[in-house]
C-alpha cells in the first residue's frame, strides 16, 4: 500500500481513500495486479489530448455557424469527430475546471465560490486532494500526464496540478494573466506564472506561444509512451491580445466583435500548432483529441483602477472583454449567467483510429462526461467512487440514443439552476448579454425565480414562474435534493 501514496500527499483518512480508489480501479488492468504503476499492455494505450479554450462563446467556431470567424483547426476537429450542440459546461471558470477534471459536480470537491488566486496571498478555497483528477486515473494506468496552461482549482502550493496527477505543469495558477508580463491585473495585482510550484519570470514573452512550446516539447519527449496531454489556454479570455496577423482579416468588423474574433483566431492557430507536431511524430490516429470551453464569452469590460500596479501597467489601462462580442444565435445569456449563453459551449471530440467521422450529435451532455468517456475508449477502469459524467461512447454510436442527463443541475455560490426538458429554473440568477448580441434590451437584474423555456422561439426570454408554479415547485424540489447528495462528504 505505500507504494500508492508515491510522496505526493500525506498518509490521512482522505487520501488513504482516495488511493483505495485509484488502487482498486488499477487492480482491474490486464497485469496490474494491485500496483498502480505495473501496466504493459500488448497493444499501446491510446493518446489523450484535451483542448480547453477560455471563454470560447456557445457559437464561435466557423463550423457552429459563426461564418465570420476563421478557425480551421477547430473545424477539423469536428470534420474528423463528433461534433455536440447541447454540450454544457459552467458559468465560470471555476466550477467548469473541476466538472471536467473530476467528471462530478463541483460542490462535491468544495468548488461552489472562488478559490484561492494568489499562491503567495492569504490561504483560501482549493479543490479538495481526495478528488481523483482525470490525471490520477490515467496516471495510474501508466500515463505520462500534463497540464499546460490556466489551473484555477486554487493556487495553494500544497495543492494544485502537480498534487492531483499531472508529472508536469507550467502556466498560471488563477484565472488570468496578461499575456506579456503574466500579472494578473485585478485590483494591485501580482505575478502568476509558475513551473510546478516554482515561479518562474519571462517578461515579453507570449504566453499561448510559451504554451505551444511546453507542449511540442513534451509531444517529442513522451511519442513512445501513452499520455495525457490538457492544454488549457487562457485564450480567448480576456485581455484579448491577440496575434496581429489577424488584424487585416477583421478589420471590416465592427467592436466588440472585431477584437473577440482575433483572439479566437489566435486561439485555433496556437492550437494548429500543436496538432502539427502531433501529425509529425505520426500519432494523430491513435490519439483521443477532445476540444471545449469553460464556459460562454465574457461581456465584462475591466480597467486597471490604481496607482501604482504591481504589473506596471498605468491606471485606466484597459484589459477587459469589451463589453462582449461573442456569439450566441437565439440564445439569451454569458459567461456568469446560467442562460444558455453562459453555460452551453462548442465540443467535439476526435479519434480517428475507432471513433466516425464528421457527425453531429444534438443529445444533451456535459463537461464531466468526458472523464469516462476517456477512460472507457482507453480500455481504464472507473475509479471506486461516484461519478456524475456518464460515458458519451453510446450517444457517438447512435444519434438516436437517449441523453444520459434527463435532470441538469448547476450552482454556483448561493445562485443555481435545474433543466428538465425544455424547461429551465434558475435561482437568484443574472443576466449577462452583451448589447453586440441583438437581444431585447440587457437585463442584469431579473427576477429571483425565473422559468424559461428552451423550446420557445426566443428562448429564456418569458418568465413563466407566475403562470406554472408547479413547474417551479417541481423543479426546486429537484434541486433541493440534488444540493443534499453533492455535499462534500
Amino acid at each position: 500500500m505505500t507504494r500508492i501514496f508515491d510522496g505526493r500527499f500525506p498518509v490521512n483518512r482522505r487520501n488513504f481513500l482516495k488511493a483505495v480508489g485509484l488502487a482498486a480501479a488499477s487492480a482491474a488492468l490486464p497485469g496490474c495486479g494491485t500496483s498502480i504503476r505495473g501496466r504493459s499492455p500488448a497493444k499501446k494505450l491510446p493518446n489523450v489530448l484535451i483542448f480547453y479554450t477560455d471563454d470560447q462563446g456557445t457559437l464561435d467556431v466557423n463550423c457552429y455557424g459563426s461564418k465570420d470567424l476563421y478557425t480551421p483547426n477547430m473545424d477539423s476537429l469536428a470534420a474528423t469527430g463528433v461534433r455536440f450542440t447541447q454540450a454544457y459546461a459552467h458559468t465560470v471558470c471555476c466550477p467548469s475546471r473541476a466538472l471536467l477534471l473530476t467528471g462530478r459536480h463541483p460542490q462535491r470537491s468544495g468548488v461552489n465560490t472562488w478559490v484561492q488566486g494568489n499562491a503567495k496571498g492569504k490561504e483560501g478555497i482549493n479543490m479538495d486532494l481526495k478528488e481523483i483528477t482525470l490525471a490520477e486515473a490515467l496516471k495510474a494506468a501508466g500515463y505520462r500526464t500534463a497540464l499546460f496552461g490556466k489551473w484555477h482549482l486554487g493556487a495553494h502550493l500544497d495543492y494544485g496540478p502537480t498534487k492531483q496527477g499531472f508529472d508536469e505543469f507550467f502556466g498560471l495558477r488563477d484565472g488570468f494573466i496578461d499575456n506579456y508580463n503574466h500579472y494578473y491585473l485585478h485590483g494591485r495585482g501580482f505575478h502568476d506564472l509558475y513551473r510546478g510550484v516554482e515561479e518562474v519570470f519571462a517578461p515579453g514573452k507570449y504566453f499561448p506561444d510559451l504554451v505551444v512550446r511546453e507542449a511540442e516539447r513534451f509531444l517529442d519527449e513522451n511519442k513512445s509512451a501513452p499520455f495525457f496531454l490538457c492544454v488549457a489556454f487562457n485564450v480567448p479570455h480576456y485581455p484579448e491580445q491577440a496575434d496581429s496577423r489577424f488584424d487585416s482579416m477583421y478589420a471590416q468588423l465592427a467592436e466588440p466583435r472585431r477584437s473577440y474574433a482575433k483572439i479566437i483566431s489566435t486561439t485555433d492557430d496556437r492550437m494548429g500548432k500543436i496538432l502539427k507536431k502531433l501529425d509529425d511524430i505520426g500519432l494523430r490516429d491513435e490519439t483521443i483529441i477532445i476540444f471545449t470551453s469553460d464556459n460562454g464569452h465574457s461581456s465584462e469590460s475591466h480597467k486597471i483602477k490604481v496607482d501604482d500596479h504591481t504589473s506596471g501597467l498605468p491606471k485606466g489601462h484597459n484589459y477587459g472583454a469589451n463589453g462582449g462580442g461573442g456569439n450566441t444565435g437565439k440564445w439569451r445569456g454569458a459567461k456568469g449567467s446560467f442562460f444558455e449563453g453562459g453555460i452551453r459551449v462548442p465540443a467535439a471530440i476526435s479519434y480517428p483510429a475507432r471513433l466516425p467521422e464528421n457527425v453531429v450529435r444534438d443529445q444533451g451532455v456535459t463537461l464531466a462526461d468526458f472523464y469516462p468517456t476517456v477512460l472507457e475508449l482507453c480500455g481504464v477502469p472507473l475509479p471506486r467512487r461516484k461519478l456524475d459524467g456518464k460515458s458519451l461512447v453510446p450517444i457517438i454510436k447512435s444519434a438516436n440514443a437517449p441523453t444520459h442527463h434527463k435532470v441538469m443541475h448547476w450552482q454556483w455560490q448561493d445562485t443555481w439552476a435545474v433543466r428538465e426538458g425544455d424547461w429551465k429554473l434558475i435561482y437568484n440568477g443574472r443576466d449577462t448579454t452583451d448589447e453586440w448580441q441583438g437581444k431585447p434590451e440587457p437585463r442584469r437584474e431579473i427576477p429571483a425565480v425565473f422559468l424559461g423555456n428552451l423550446a420557445d422561439d426566443e428562448p429564456e426570454l418569458k418568465n413563466y414562474a407566475d403562470e406554472r408554479p408547479e413547474i417551479v415547485g417541481r423543479l426546486t424540489r429537484l434541486h433541493e435534493q440534488w444540493a443534499e447528495e453533492v455535499q462534500p462528504q
